[in-house]
């Protein structure tokens, strides 16, 4: 494989919540459990949503900052927070946890070489449902502050507010894939020079009224079973029938080496190389050249071989087409069989937490090279048919993954894979 200069960030900080757990800790114990956050919705029938794992409302709570914030930093995020709405609450903390874990609490990086990265587009849709009345009411029941709720840029001037940060920073969408998309713009500022830290937030982004029923009547997303039939399976599985989304935020700390080196923190892993593709269609349809593509190029970039990688943390959302292309993408990358990487699916446990998933997944591939697991994929009882796939089963396989894969796939096209170091020299 032809080796190309490494486009190359280390992971120094992490935050995490999502409905099994709040915190990089927790998280690695919950998957490991292989504990699944979803709840099926009692009595829904075939056109109504089947399920969602929620964030229980303690991860949203300001009075949860991590303990080691500094009292100046803790009062400006308790009073950015006791005035956002529940996504950006959501993200401060998240944020604030990475910041921690990478020790920028300690020993901080010039504030006009941290940049930010908020992961997500159309994130203010609850925040507008709950608005639209006021408005309905009269003119003066709007307050003028929703001129800025209402934008997904607030979620990046609270966050650069509250951390005193004022080098570059951007919001990035792809849809599914934005999470994905976000880390590797964080990538390619470290690499041009444009800043020493990113700080990438995948941000909450709860569905509305109106997008629950088009992701429905798009066949995306899983609706609840007929009458003396199964409910809707996990990914990769032949009850599988569509998505059930998740309620997530989570946090990365990319930094460049020199950076980590002046500030004598240790890294959790690296992001060694990438792969970001389109695959010419505006609709909701997997491509598995794209998808082998971006996995392809991750590898090129990096300069490792396909039998280097130990495993694959799918985008797998549970939709029949996507999974079974996914899955063909992988064996036409990696093969099949007992020598190919291990395969899981994080959504089974914390459902598709959408804009922010690629973050979510990333801080699961990194806890779990870290720790040296693959997490189960619980009710997996009926793969797919003809896979190929070496997939995890119901209890946590033990595991030696010193390079892992990330992949994310969105709508209209997005593909993006990220190759992942446990042990960056």
């Amino acid at each position: 494989m032809t080796r190309r200069p490494a486009r190359r960030a280390l992971v120094t900080g992490a935050g995490v919540r999502t409905a099994v757990a709040t915190g990089p800790a927790q998280f690695a114990a919950a998957l490991r459990e292989g504990r699944c956050g979803i709840a099926l919705t009692e009595g829904a029938g075939p056109g109504d949503p089947a399920g969602l794992a929620r964030l229980p409302d303690s991860a949203e709570d300001p009075d949860r900052l991590p303990a080691e914030l500094p009292a100046e930093l803790g009062r400006r995020a308790r009073r950015a927070a006791a005035r956002a709405p529940r996504e950006v609450r959501a993200a401060v903390l998240t944020a604030l946890e990475a910041w921690c874990g990478a020790g920028l609490h300690r020993t901080p990086a010039p504030e006009d070489r941290v940049a930010l990265v908020v992961a997500g587009h159309n994130l203010t849709g609850g925040y507008a449902e709950q608005v639209r009345p006021r408005a309905a009411a009269g003119r003066g029941h709007v307050p003028a502050s929703a001129a800025l709720r209402l934008l997904d840029t607030d979620h990046l001037g609270t966050l650069s507010e509250v951390l005193g940060t004022t080098g570059p920073g951007c919001t990035v969408g792809g849809a599914s894939a934005s999470g994905t998309v976000g880390l590797i713009s964080a990538v390619r500022m470290l690499a041009m020079g444009e800043a020493d830290v990113c700080l990438v937030v995948g941000a909450l982004s709860p569905l509305t009224a109106l997008e629950r029923q088009a992701l429905v009547n798009l066949g995306a997303m899983a609706t609840g079973a007929v009458p003396g039939t199964e409910p809707p399976g996990p990914p990769f599985d032949r009850r599988a029938r569509g998505f059930l989304p998740g309620e997530g935020c989570a946090a990365l700390v990319l930094e460049s080496p020199r950076s980590a080196a002046r500030r004598s923190v240790p890294p959790l892993a690296a992001v060694e190389g990438y792969g970001l593709r389109l695959g010419a269609t505006a609709l909701a349809r997997p491509d598995e050249r794209i998808a082998a593509a971006v996995m392809t190029e991750a590898l090129r970039t990096a300069g490792r071989e396909p039998g280097e990688v130990r495993y694959v943390s799918a985008h797998a959302t549970g939709t029949p087409l996507g999974d079974s292309t996914e899955a063909a993408a992988l064996r036409r990358v990696f093969g099949e069989g007992a020598d190919a990487p291990w395969v899981n699916a994080t959504k089974s446990l914390t459902g598709h937490c959408l804009h922010a998933a690629g973050v979510v997944e990333a801080v699961a591939t990194v806890v779990q090279m870290r720790e040296g697991f693959v997490h189960p994929n619980p009710g997996l009882t009926r793969p797919l048919a003809g896979t190929g796939l070496r997939l995890s089963g119901a209890v946590a396989e033990t595991a030696d993954l010193p390079y892992a894969v990330s992949n994310s796939f969105g709508f209209g096209g997005i593909a993006g894979s990220l190759l992942f170091s446990r042990d960056p020299r």
